[in-house]
Parts: structure tokens; C-alpha cells; sequence
């Protein structure tokens, strides 16, 4: 059995208090750096439950579990609970979900990103469950006046079998608060699981499918006035001049004003990723009379001079050079090529060069993705209200804590005065993190001394970024007599960003390996999305993998197995980031579930494996064209994410994945001409649709016993390949420009 600290590092602790009631409060601060303080037994303020994480209760035995991170459709509200529930030992039919607001001053990662939540807070959320249990325990002993050693807890009942005696969890509640909090408590061992590994249903799912409140889009407020942005139409412009006349005498138009959501001289951390600062917000009384008004206000823009800002991003200072002009397609193609040529080193083994003059075959290709834009399905919006030197804020963002230090930053106002309370996001996918338009509709607040709710069109948020950078790849292979892969070069760069991750496969597993990376400077503003990089970097690498292993004469899949066998047996170099054998068995389990080797009529299969985000993902994709369109029959995963908390919400999260990426594979993509965005819309940016999807999406796990390692993401960016190497089969070419779809129609 494995035993955990109550106090797991210096940021963690716990908390106890009892309630009005009977009842007993938990709170589990963990990655927190902050003092306990005393609770009030009696009239507990309402701020007081918004702690982290907590555990609640009642006198009946009901127990109310605080969910602590943002909710943005991975159903981290339902696992997190279920984690804590499970240690606890209560029956999760007598359970409360509850989300929790921001605070900063007691939680230090209430945030979604990067497939993190259930795997930097698993041991800790079972620490809390573990903690409360003991605790229960000590109650009744000292009560029945027995053994705590021989005393059992289940779903929810103490019981001690020598006396016959038995309560819930609410009858000892009251006085297990006051029992001193262990130092270690012991945890259970994965085979005595009763609710991690079982599928539970979402908390929240009978309020979604009735229509309750619970997006950021739904907030209403007494007083609350709503606001919309006038942004540049063009990267490289900024605001000159304006003319309200008109928009001012339209009907329930309240004020139009000139706000700037950012000063010139702030430091941006990683996610005040915003390029329109300048702004003109139109407020009135609905959302209808202040989309007319924002249309009759006439604005005359000019281009903006190069500039630079200052950046910390997560600790790593920089300046960031802004350049000047009004960026095309073909403008970026040109300067793409051109910093292609002049690569910087990120890896380096053996003696590539070598090895590839003494190749009996090279192959080489080059591959390209386009910006893409994250389209979520809820339109950015945020309530705000200053009010004086407090703030209250309600809406969907995925990093509430890091937004609120911009925010108090920006209107000078101490972070322990700003409350945010977090909605449900209506799709993230990496957009919500870039919380701009909080701070816009805070500054919109406080300049209106009004509770203002600032809603995007869809045209603000596909205009005004933050988007996928525009990448390209060209890899090379060199083969031996033996058709043996004796050398790897990759060169990828990106505008603005470098998406190479040069410690990834094949890296460890090809004696000679050149890692080469670059990028060039852009004034569009890029960030997150779905999988950063890797959902690039996964799909040319993986079809690349795939045309060497053909030009070897060899399966796919026994190609890149052979190639992980030499990394698990003979690495080269320290730095590789995945594990060979965790990953070989992906491809083992997916070889037998896909029944990979058989053949079905006008079938064409393609595959793909990648690790990323600390888990394993791999499929075959199995399509079909008919009548010159594209029909995918089945896609079918293997991954390898540690302990699967929640089945079947697992299984979901994974073909969301699946979809996005085909959609995304196949249709995204974003244009520029002089530096305006072409695609305004859906109507211009294509979307898959429901005909469009698989028919059906299989899902098998690897079962290790590892601890969890993240599933948001790594699912997404290794369909992309699959669907590329399918297509393939199906018609003789290769794919590599996204989208697919270009090159299949013509």
C-alpha cells in the first residue's frame, strides 16, 4: 500500500473546520504557497468556498466535492472529484460537484492546458480523499472508544465489526474536524479502485441538454450593459482616427470610447498574446443595437512602425521584434524559404553528413500547414464589473490565474480585490488562454463605472487572432544497401514560431540524426492550439515515416517497431523524451486491435503513432472514395495515457480528437492578404460535418499501472498522418500540404 504526506512539499497543506451543522469542511491547497488561516465555524462567508479544492460534509452523509480547474468539455469536473471520492470512500452516488471560483492566493495551477490537470493533481486530490478518510476514522474511535486499525470505511459507512457499531460519514463529520490531521496517510493500491476505472456519467450533462446557465455567454447582471470591439482590420494597422456621429444617435446606444486593453511599457507574460491594443468599444443596452452601431462608426487606420516588447515567458525574458508591413501568403512563402536555408542546430549524433554521401537511397520531402484558427464553438465573451477598487468577473477562460495578474496590472488593482468566477467553456482548444478580451471588458467597466459584458462576433475573434503559426518541414531519409535507415535530417521552422521538437522520434533510434530548426519574425499573433507544434510536427513526420518504410519495402508498422527496438536497445544520446518500450507496445496493441494486415474491399488504411503531452497515441484510419469524396469507415486508437480515470469520458475525449483532427487535416486553413485575414467566417472557413466523420471510432488503452499522464491532446495530432498515409493508398499520391483537400480536388 502506498502511503502519502498530508504535507507533500512546503506549497501543499490541508485544512479542517467544522460546520454549522455537523458537517466538515476539507481543504486541500495543494501547489500553493500561502499560510493557513482560521475558519469561521458559524456564518461562513461565501468567498470562503473558494478555495482550490474541498471536501464538504454534511450531517446526512452528503458529500460536496469542489472541482477546482476550468471546464472546457474534457471532463476534468467529473475525474477530478472521482479521484478525490475514491480515497474517501464514498459512495459517488452521494456526491456533489461544485465548481470553484479563481483564487490565486490559495491555488497556484487552476488552469487547463497542455493535458495537465488529472496528472499534476492525481496524487494530491487522492491525498485529500485519503486525509478526510483518516480522519472519519479517528472520530469514531475515539468515539466508540476502539481501535482505529479496527475500524473499515465503505461507500460512505463506518463500520467496526467487533461492536457491530456503524454511521455515515455526517454523524462523525462534526467531530472528525476537530481531529489533529495525520502527517502521512495511506493510499490504496489501483486493484482496490472502486470509482477511478469505472465510467461515470458528466456532472454536468443533464444541464447541458436542458439549457441551464452555464457558459460565460450566459451571464446577466442588474445594470449589466454590453460592449463589442472595433479592432484593425489588417495586422500592421493600427487606430488614427474615428467618426461616431452616426452610431452615437442610434437607438439604446449608451457611450462609444477609445480604450487601450494593454499599456506600451507592460512586460506580456506567455499568455497576453494579444496584436490589437488599441480599440473602439461600442456599449448599449443589447447585443443587437450595439452590432448595428459598431457597423456605422467609421474608422481611418494607418500602418503601424516595427516595434519591440518586452516578454516573460514562463520565466524566460525576451524582447519579441514586431516587424512592419501588411503580410501575404506570398510575402511569408519567400521569407519562409529564405530562413530555411539558414537553420540553427537543436540536435546533432553521429556524422550525418557522412552517412548520408554514403546512402545507397535518399528520400526527401517537404511539407507545409497553414495558420488555423480555433473557431470555438461559444464566441469569446467576459463579464466585468469595477467597482471602485474591486472587481468581480464571471466568463470561459483556461488560464484564470495568469489572465487576473494582467488584469490587476492593468487597472492597478490588488489581486486579493479581483474575483473571477470561471463558466464552462464553450470549446478552448488553447483560444481561451489568451484572455484579452477580460481585460478589455474590465477597462470597458471601469472607464463606464458599469457592469459590462463584452461579446466577440465571430468576424472579432477569426480577424483578431490568436492562431496556429504557419509551419514547413523537409525531412530526409538515407538507406543503407540493406534498406537499414542510417541517417535522419529534419529541417522545420515556422511563421513565427519553431515547431521541431528535436528529442522526439525517431531522435534515439537513427545513429546519425540532424535536428535543424528556424523562424521568422511575423506582426500576426500566434499561440496555443490543440496540441502546440506536435499537431504539426505528427502529421509530416508520420507521413514521412511512412513513405520511407515503403521505399524500405517494409510494413509501417514493423518499420517503426524495429526502429524503437534499436532505441530501447541501443539509444543514442541522453536527451529523448519518450519511452521506446511504452511506445512499441502502442503500436502492438494497435496492430492487433486494428487487425492490421487484413484486407477489406475498397478499404485503404493508413497509420500513425506519436507521443506527446507525456502519452502514447496511435491509429489506422480505414476510408473509402466514393463518387470522388472522402468516407471514412473507422478509425481505430491505441493509447497509452497511465491509469484511466474515467472510461468512457476517456473514450469521448477521444474521438473529439478524432474528428477535430480530420476536420482539421482536411479543411482548416487560414489566409492573409496584406495582412487582412480572407477567412471572416464559416462560410469561408470550412468546418467537417457530420457526413464527414468516421462511421466508427474504436479506443483501447494500455494497461501499465502507471500514473495518469495526460489524454486532452496527445490523441489529436497523430490522425492527421493516418488520414494522409489512407489517402495515399486510396489514390497514389501523397499528401503534403494541409489541407488535404486542395490536392484532392485537384
Amino acid at each position: 500500500m502506498k502511503t502519502a504526506s498530508t504535507k507533500i512539499n512546503r506549497r501543499s497543506f490541508l485544512k479542517v473546520s467544522a460546520l454549522t451543522g455537523g458537517g466538515m469542511l476539507l481543504s486541500l491547497n495543494w501547489l500553493a504557497a500561502c499560510q493557513p488561516k482560521e475558519a469561521n465555524a458559524l456564518g461562513m462567508p461565501k468567498e470562503w468556498f473558494q478555495f482550490n479544492g474541498f471536501i464538504k460534509i454534511g450531517e446526512n452523509g452528503l458529500v460536496t466535492i469542489m472541482s477546482p480547474n476550468p471546464e472546457g468539455g474534457q471532463n476534468v469536473k467529473t475525474s477530478m472529484p472521482m479521484i478525490v471520492a475514491e480515497e474517501l470512500d464514498v459512495d459517488w452516488e452521494n456526491v456533489l460537484v461544485e465548481q470553484a471560483d479563481l483564487d490565486t492566493k490559495y491555488f497556484t495551477r487552476q488552469f487547463i492546458g497542455g493535458s495537465q490537470a488529472i496528472r499534476s493533481g492525481f496524487t494530491n486530490l487522492r491525498t485529500a480523499g485519503a486525509t478526510a478518510r483518516a480522519m472519519l476514522v479517528a472520530a469514531a474511535a475515539q468515539s466508540w472508544n476502539v481501535p482505529a486499525n479496527e475500524i473499515t470505511v465503505k461507500t460512505g459507512i463506518i463500520s467496526h465489526k467487533g461492536s457491530g457499531k456503524s454511521a455515515n460519514f455526517g454523524e462523525f463529520a462534526s467531530l472528525a474536524a476537530t481531529m489533529p490531521v495525520p502527517e502521512e496517510v495511506p493510499l490504496k493500491s489501483a486493484g482496490d479502485f472502486k470509482i477511478i476505472g469505472t465510467s461515470k456519467k458528466n456532472v454536468e450533462s443533464k444541464n447541458i441538454v436542458t439549457g441551464k446557465p452555464l457558459f460565460g455567454i450566459d451571464t446577466k447582471r442588474e445594470g449589466m450593459l454590453i460592449a463589442m470591439i472595433v479592432h484593425p482590420p489588417a495586422f500592421g494597422k493600427t487606430l488614427k482616427s474615428f467618426d461616431d456621429s452616426k452610431a452615437r444617435n442610434m437607438p439604446g446606444i449608451t457611450d462609444i470610447l477609445q480604450i487601450k486593453s494593454i499599456q506600451d511599457d507592460y512586460k506580456k507574460t506567455f499568455f497576453d498574446t494579444v496584436q490589437f491594443t488599441d480599440l473602439i468599444a461600442v456599449v448599449g443596452e443589447s447585443t443587437w443595437q450595439v452590432l448595428q452601431a459598431k457597423k456605422a462608426i467609421k474608422a481611418e487606420w494607418e500602418i503601424q512602425e516595427a516595434y519591440e516588447e518586452k516578454r516573460d515567458m514562463l520565466g524566460r525574458e525576451g524582447i519579441r521584434v514586431v516587424p512592419k508591413g501588411l503580410e501575404s501568403m506570398a510575402s511569408q512563402e519567400q521569407a519562409m524559404m529564405v530562413a530555411a536555408q539558414k537553420p540553427q542546430t537543436q540536435r546533432k549524433d553521429g556524422d550525418p553528413e557522412a552517412a548520408f554521401a554514403q546512402a545507397a537511397k535518399v528520400i526527401e520531402r517537404s511539407y507545409t500547414g497553414p495558420f488555423l484558427a480555433h473557431n470555438c464553438m461559444e464566441p469569446m465573451n467576459f463579464f466585468a464589473h469595477v467597482k471602485g477598487d474591486r472587481v468581480e468577473c464571471a466568463g470561459p477562460l483556461q488560464k484564470p490565474e495568469l489572465t487576473e495578474q494582467a488584469l490587476s496590472s492593468r487597472l492597478g488593482i490588488p489581486l486579493e480585490n479581483i474575483e473571477i468566477a470561471m463558466t464552462r467553456l464553450g470549446g478552448g482548444y488553447g483560444r481561451r488562454s489568451y484572455a484579452h478580451w477580460l481585460i478589455e471588458a474590465a477597462v470597458i467597466s471601469q472607464k463606464m463605472n458599469a457592469p459590462i459584458k463584452l461579446i466577440y462576433t465571430r468576424e472579432d475573434d477569426m480577424t483578431g487572432g490568436v492562431y496556429r503559426s504557419r509551419y514547413q518541414a523537409t525531412y530526409r531519409a538515407a538507406l543503407d544497401e540493406n534498406n537499414q535507415m542510417i541517417a535522419f535530417h529534419v529541417n522545420a521552422g515556422g511563421l513565427p514560431e519553431n515547431p521541431l521538437y528535436p528529442d522526439r522520434f525517431p531522435a534515439g533510434a537513427v545513429a546519425n540524426y540532424l535536428a535543424e530548426g528556424w523562424e521568422v519574425p511575423s506582426n500576426i499573433t500566434t499561440g496555443s492550439f490543440r496540441a502546440p507544434r506536435s499537431n504539426f510536427m505528427a502529421c509530416v513526420e508520420q507521413s514521412f515515416l511512412d513513405e520511407v518504410a515503403e521505399a524500405a519495402g517494409k510494413d509501417p508498422i514493423d518499420f517503426r517497431l524495429e526502429l524503437l527496438a534499436d532505441a530501447k536497445a541501443n539509444p543514442v544520446g541522453e536527451r529523448n523524451d519518450y519511452d521506446a518500450e511504452r511506445y512499441a507496445k502502442v503500436l502492438e496493441l494497435l496492430r492487433e486491435k486494428a487487425n492490421w494486415g487484413s484486407s477489406k474491399d475498397g478499404i485503404s488504411r493508413g497509420v500513425s503513432a506519436y507521443f506527446c503531452h507525456n502519452s502514447y497515441a496511435a491509429q489506422v484510419l480505414d476510408l473509402k472514395i466514393v463518387d470522388g469524396e472522402v468516407k471514412i469507415d473507422k478509425v481505430t486508437n491505441a493509447i497509452d495515457c497511465g491509469l484511466v480515470v474515467n472510461p468512457d469520458a476517456a473514450k469521448n475525449l477521444c474521438e473529439g480528437a478524432v474528428v477535430d483532427g480530420i476536420g482539421t487535416a482536411m479543411y482548416g486553413e487560414l489566409k492573409f492578404e496584406n495582412g487582412v485575414v480572407n477567412n471572416s467566417n464559416f462560410h469561408q472557413y470550412r468546418q467537417i460535418r457530420m457526413k464527414e466523420s468516421p462511421d466508427s471510432i474504436e479506443t483501447y488503452f494500455v494497461e501499465n499501472g502507471e500514473d495518469p499522464s495526460g489524454l486532452g491532446e496527445p490523441a489529436y495530432p497523430p490522425v492527421f498522418a493516418a488520414l494522409a498515409n489512407a489517402l495515399y493508398q486510396a489514390t497514389g499520391k501523397r499528401f503534403y500540404d494541409q489541407p488535404f483537400i486542395n490536392q484532392l480536388n485537384s
